[in-house]
């Protein structure tokens, strides 16, 4: 049994699969996740699990350089903003329109769709390199 805290099966397969640039999602109830996107669906009711829960166990695994967040979370969720900043202090950052988000879906491995009801909790994880 692995030791580490990423237990999910399908996102521990993402997460090994995955190169440097290469990108991952987590996000909200609500995102449109297009058909071609593998989406590793978490979501059991309102609120569970968090996008915030979901986000800091795939941190534990996965190496990142850039995140990307829509840049509607500004002023529609700041209080996600602010803890991702907080979990996240040095990491650049690339604020971009909700819409072009939801194209960039296309090119992630995943997408990991939690219970959270809460708008614009959506980040695309840019994976890097631990050498």
């Amino acid at each position: 049994m692995k030791k580490t805290k990423v237990i999910n099966s399908d996102i521990s397969r993402v997460i090994s699969q995955m190169g440097h640039f290469d990108t991952l999602s987590i996000g909200d109830a609500g995102m449109p996740v297009p058909m071609t996107t593998e989406k590793i669906d978490l979501a059991v009711t309102n609120g569970i699990p968090s996008f915030m829960d979901v986000l800091d166990n795939v941190l534990a695994e996965l190496e990142i350089q850039r995140i990307y967040l829509a840049e509607e979370i500004k002023t529609e969720n700041p209080t996600v903003l602010n803890q991702i900043k907080e979990r996240l202090p040095e990491m650049p950052i690339s604020f971009i329109p909700h819409s072009e988000m939801k194209k960039n879906l296309h090119q992630v491995h995943a997408f990991i769709r939690t219970g959270e009801m809460s708008p614009f909790a959506n980040i695309i994880l840019e994976s890097g390199v631990v050498f």
